[in-house]
């Protein structure tokens, strides 16, 4: 019995009925509560709050992340987004961009009040739903979820962030597309029709306005709200929808139409690409159906600007019998595209594999939307600006996403993977580090116009030079270029003015860049190194110290594989995948932490190592798995996996944080000043730190000189004093996504929510009726197995066994329904 119980278990619930441990869930972060009190402390009660918490002990009992156990794993997943701005109305409803915080990505919610639909305006919706469920390929909208708030349908999908085909058309200006363009844009489409026809969907309002793009020129088709799914090849639709200027002829007949009438409408567009102008136009919509019908359009196609296999493909899918059309395989297989196919799927999976995409929800997830409306703001400090500077323009559909500080400019990257730069005082020329064209000290944010159209991943400063990767892993350098930090081999001049692709990472796609002063590191999707620029010190990692206008790979020790690298001023950190930090460059005040002062039974001070030309294993960290870097002018700073901070090198400024202005030899812990919590990002400036913790408040000490730390000096801290110990800066609890410090000046981006919101998902409902169903015959099945137990063990209490059972459903079924 107790066999057949445990089958029963499985076929209702479907997996095995034994117990197991769960992972345990994170739990929620805690507000600190005592950031109000920390900021009006007096210096001498920090500092004795700060000797009651580091204590040894204290130091080294700072574990994991707090969790709680035994949580379920039928718990709910739980998917935050942040509203970033609405990008307009669909078929049915109004789009708003959200950022998804779990990976940063962007994605489109349709806004549909159903209470004001129609009942076929309904059915329209729920068919774009199901429709976009089964499609799944490169060049189509991605779907991903569906939400219900109350009577609001909210569908999430895929963003592009390059606008439309429409507009890209009219961006031309009169200036005819290159037929290569035209057929990288037709191939995209007819690869994406194919697809939707092969699932047996007809997409019925195929056109330029419908058709998306990315900011890579990435095709994706959309809006499905009038799709519709036949039975088979052959089968034929009826009602009369789309948009007139794309209707075939059989639609404005009023006949039977299939899959070639979505044939015609790309024959369409692709008319529109090679002319710039509508296909057939008219003043009312019965001259543009009589137009249609009879094949009178508005312009020949130039025959010298586009091959006679090109303009003969656009009038065979013009044709007006639909038979006599080629279906969208048949024009995949078309010479103009056959020839060149091969190159043009890998280019397309590869611009795809840039695309971070939302994980899909499964059947077996119940997911919920928690949508934040949050403040996101950026600030500046330092030079001179002794309270932090807003900057208004960050904010809304450019909202910043990455920081970067140079020692004369400021870099930022947009959620819309747009880059700024601008000037931090003014007054100076600049060499080309702005990007702009010119040498004009720009004081406010504005946006590099040579990288529209490229969509920015990363950006990182140097001295007076910038270098940045986009989304397909290519790399722009602009700025001076007196020590071959642009990579050309000085080709260009001494400044580079505006951005410039390097060549040589064509074939070689970027992963990740870092600069220095005046050297660069560049870490590739294979996981090569190379360095170029200033080799002083041996910085570039090169076993030599000799200058490099152009990039040379770094050789790797033999085993490890580098996940990331960090450059200092006149240093460079690599860090492995499991953990281990290695390092080359100058070493001076053992801002490598290569120094060791071994103590036992005899203490040897230790050997000081000035420099190093080759990548060496930093010992001293090789107890911690590191997560993160952040190399300062004098002195370093890392974060390890349980979220604690060390910091070594110069502490003349009390930078360190260890409450004193002494040397140290040896890597130091910083747990009692932040309370325990974790630390989630740092950067180190001219002999100061700033830091941030989980529990959203931010750090700072060290030098304290013309605003470094971003304390006013009528509050007693001015250029004299140098807190040597973490303290509290702003007033209110900030969550910090991105943080950058050089020389003297600070720049991030702050946090802070407004309110918050729960959605649930339409598939939750269902999750959780189903999930309670299976609970009740469950229980059912048990007590049954329990009365035929008794029956078998005992015969003659049958009876009583029987009105037990019966007893025990009427209590059950009560407390159910009451």
């Amino acid at each position: 019995t107790a066999t057949s119980s445990c089958a029963i278990f499985e076929a209702i619930c479907g997996r095995r009925s034994q117990i197991s441990a769960q992972p345990a869930l994170k739990q929620a972060q805690i507000q600190h509560k005592a950031s109000t009190r920390y900021c009006k402390m007096s210096l001498e009660e920090y500092e004795r709050h700060y000797a009651s918490l580091n204590s040894e002990s204290g130091c080294e009992s700072v574990g994991g992340r707090s969790s709680t156990s035994g949580a379920f794993s039928g718990e709910e997943e739980r998917l935050h987004y942040i509203p970033i701005r609405v990008l307009g109305k669909g078929s049915f409803g109004e789009a708003t961009l959200y950022r998804r915080t779990e990976d940063n990505s962007l994605v489109v919610w349709k806004e549909i009040d159903l209470n004001c639909l129609s009942d076929k305006k309904r059915r329209d919706v729920m068919n774009e739903i199901s429709i976009l469920s089964i499609l799944q390929h490169n060049n189509i909208i991605a779907y991903f979820n569906h939400f219900m708030d109350k009577n609001t349908l909210l569908i999430e999908l895929e963003y592009c962030n390059g606008g439309n085909l429409y507009d890209k058309i009219n961006q031309q200006k009169g200036v005819l597309f290159k037929e290569e363009v035209v057929v990288w844009y037709l191939y995209q489409i007819a690869a994406a029709v194919a697809h939707i026809h092969k699932a047996g969907v007809l997409h019925r309002d195929i056109k330029t306005l419908n058709i998306f793009l990315t900011k890579t020129n990435l095709i994706k088709l959309g809006d499905y709200g009038l799709a519709k799914k036949l039975g088979s090849e052959y089968s034929m639709a009826e009602s009369c929808v789309g948009t007139p200027y794309y209707m075939s002829p059989e639609l404005c007949q009023g006949v039977k139409y299939n899959f070639k009438s979505d044939i015609w409408a790309m024959g369409c567009v692709l008319f529109e690409l090679l002319t710039l102008t509508r296909t057939f136009d008219a003043t009312n919509p019965l001259n543009l159906c009589v137009k249609i019908v009879q094949g009178n359009w508005t312009m020949e196609i130039n025959s010298d600007a586009y091959t006679s296999e090109l303009i003969k493909l656009v009038y065979e899918c013009l044709d007006q019998d639909p038979e006599k059309r080629p279906t969208a395989v048949q024009i995949l297989e078309q010479p103009v595209i056959s020839r060149v196919r091969a190159e043009l799927e890998e280019r397309v999976a590869a611009l795809n594999s840039a695309i971070k995409k939302p994980k899909l929800s499964t059947v077996t997830e119940t997911p919920v939307a928690v949508v934040t409306t949050r403040s996101r703001e950026v600030y500046f400090w330092g030079g001179g600006k002794f309270t932090p500077q807003k900057l208004d323009m960050f904010k809304g559909g450019s909202s910043a996403q990455h920081v970067c500080a140079g020692e004369t400019h400021f870099a930022v990257v947009t959620v819309e993977k747009e880059l700024y730069t601008w000037s931090v005082q003014g007054g100076a020329k600049m060499v080309g580090q702005l990007g702009h064209g010119d040498q004009a000290s720009y004081r406010q944010p504005r946006r590099v116009e040579r990288l529209q159209g490229k969509a920015i991943q990363q950006v990182s400063c140097g001295a007076d030079f910038t270098a940045c990767i986009t989304d397909e892993d290519q790399m722009y350098m602009f700025g001076s270029d007196y020590y071959g930090c642009i990579g050309v081999e000085n080709e260009l001049g001494m400044e580079v003015l505006e951005p410039v692709l390097l060549d040589f990472f064509q074939e070689r796609p970027v992963r990740q860049v870092s600069c220095g002063d005046n050297h660069v590191v560049a870490l590739t999707r294979s996981g090569d190194i190379y360095s170029w620029g200033c080799g002083e010190h041996g910085r570039l990692g090169l076993d030599c110290e000799d200058d490099f206008s152009s990039p040379m790979q770094v050789e790797v020790p033999k085993g490890a594989v580098i996940d990331s690298v960090y450059c200092g001023s006149d240093c460079t950190f690599f860090l492995t995948e499991f953990g281990k930090v290695l390092a080359c460059g100058s070493n001076e005040l053992n801002k490598l932490g290569l120094n060791q002062g071994i103590t036992g039974i005899k203490n040897h001070p230790g050997e000081g190592i000035p420099y190093t030309t080759t990548l060496t294993l930093v010992k001293q960290l090789s107890r911690f798995k590191i997560q993160f870097i952040a190399p300062g002018k004098t002195h370093t700073a890392a974060i390890d996996e349980r979220g604690r901070l060390m910091t070594f090198g110069c502490n003349k400024f009390g930078q360190l944080g260890v409450k004193d202005f002494k040397k140290h030899q040896g890597v130091q812990i910083l747990v009692g000043p932040f309370g325990g919590k974790f630390v989630t990002k740092v950067s180190c400036g001219d002999g100061f730190t700033i830091a941030a913790t989980e529990d959203n408040q931010i750090f700072a000490w060290g030098n304290a000189g013309n605003g470094r730390l971003g304390m006013p000096a009528d509050k007693g801290f001015g250029s004299e004093v140098c807190p040597a110990l973490p303290r509290p800066i702003f007033g209110s609890l900030h969550h910090v996504p991105d943080l950058s410090c050089r020389g003297w000046h600070t720049i991030l981006i702050m946090e802070k929510v407004l309110n918050s919101k729960t959605i649930r998902s339409n598939s939750s409902g269902l999750s959780i009726a189903s999930g309670k169903i299976k609970f009740l015959l469950l229980l059912l099945f048990f007590i049954y197995s329990c009365v035929r137990t008794s029956v078998i063990l005992v015969e003659l209490r049958f009876y009583c066994s029987f009105y037990y059972f019966k007893f025990f459903i009427f209590i059950f079924t009560s407390v159910i329904f009451f």
